[in-house]
């Protein structure tokens, strides 16, 4: 690598970074060269890729087609409130660009699905995934496994974190580590996440895809680093090829045949968390029979007036109780309805609420498998309650 190629301006931006021994003038140079896509402009992404501005990777790539709303800003640090409405992508580019001048920073305001996913890695060296839902998980892993791209993936849900490489060229791949996809149930628009938690795990991001470009250190490729902000703790487990793979140990071919049944409008955080690639199991180990029905606000409204009992149970967690909840509702926390089923009576007629929605219904999924026959979920969770039917309820 060149290291003529770089400025005097370079060199003295980059100039701590350069005394390292491990970097120096001709990893400078690398950097200079390489070109990194974040999937994803939101939690993870916005520390990724001001790390990865700030430390000189010439070309940067964007994709998100969201704009910038209100609840973003307790986390993705790229915005402040004048970016309101305006697409992610655009305003990031307008912060890395006045971070760093001397870079290139590419907006992709796109949905990432099948038909383009090819197109738009291919242009990239080192890919971050920051995405916020399996389906575009997956559609990445497949993507990179059939570019020969590293995927340098995590997820973030409530306090944890979790960080790993996927390159199909000396281990394993997505598929291989979490071959099923379990649904969006845990994600932080339905669980909540601490503010700070992507700002560390997407700092990983940057540090592990930095090393990968400028081939130093050890990668976390072949391991999962996991994080804990409650015990400030750090986890790391083995994560070996599964030789029955279908992308990375078979054919490889994009894409592979379950990204079409998966595939589906990411939302909009960017940032969504593991769900039961972590320890969320309790509630979903029964969901595999018939599964629970959605009720309507207007419907649960005329119910709750109405002569027969309706017992509303809130699976959410207590803090999100305390900003609003429906009168006469019975707070469970999602993790504690297997331990709490007793109390309820299985012929009454239970509906299972929660801030969106994917909770509830899986909540009422697993009461449906144990014997609640009479039990559904509300469409659209609180938040269509309080657009729909109660506008003096709090937001959140």
């Amino acid at each position: 690598m060149d290291h003529e190629t770089l400025s005097p301006t370079d060199l003295e931006r980059y100039g701590r970074q350069v005394l390292l021994s491990e970097v120096g003038l001709v990893g400078q140079a690398r950097l200079k060269q390489a070109k990194v896509l974040c999937i994803g402009a939101g939690g993870l992404g916005s520390p990724a890729a001001l790390y990865l501005a700030a430390a000189g990777v010439g070309t940067l790539g964007l994709v998100d087609f969201d704009p910038v709303e209100l609840t973003n800003l307790h986390r993705q640090v790229l915005y402040e409130v004048s970016d309101l409405g305006t697409p992610k992508v655009e305003a990031a580019r307008r912060r890395l660009s006045a971070l760093n001048p001397e870079i290139l920073v590419v907006a992709h305001e796109v949905r990432l699905d099948s038909k383009n996913a090819l197109e738009i890695l291919s242009g990239y060296d080192v890919v971050i995934d920051g995405s916020d839902n399996f389906a575009t998980r997956y559609l990445v892993n497949d993507a990179c496994v059939a570019l020969g791209k590293p995927d340098v993936w995590a997820s973030v849900y409530r306090f944890e974190g979790q960080v790993s490489v996927f390159d199909a060229s000396k281990g394993p791949c997505y598929r291989c580590v979490f071959p099923v996809a379990p649904g969006d149930e845990f994600s932080c628009a339905g669980g909540g996440v601490l503010g700070v938690l992507p700002g560390i795990v997407g700092t990983l991001q940057a540090a592990e895809a930095l090393k990968v470009v400028l081939g130093l250190g050890r990668t976390l490729v072949g391991r999962l680093l996991l994080y804990d902000a409650r015990s400030a703790s750090f986890d790391e487990v083995a994560v070996p090829r599964d030789p029955r793979c279908p992308v990375c140990a078979g054919a490889g071919n994009f894409p592979a045949r379950s990204v079409s049944e998966l595939e589906r409008a990411p939302g909009s955080d960017a940032d969504l968390g593991p769900s039961s690639e972590s320890t969320m199991s309790s509630v979903t180990d029964g969901l595999a029979g018939p599964k629970a029905s959605p009720v309507s606000c207007e419907a649960l409204a005329a119910r709750m007036g109405g002569p027969e009992p309706v017992v509303i149970l809130d699976c959410r967690e207590p803090a999100e109780w305390d900003l609003c909840h429906l009168e006469g509702a019975v707070l469970v926390p999602m993790r504690s309805v297997p331990g709490a089923l007793m109390r309820f009576d299985a012929e009454v007629e239970t509906i299972v609420v929660c801030h969106h929605g994917p909770r509830s219904a899986a909540v009422a999924d697993f009461m449906h498998s144990r014997g609640f026959r009479q039990v559904a979920w509300l469409e659209g969770g609180l938040q269509a309650w309080a657009e729909r039917i109660d506008p003096s309820m709090r937001q959140y």
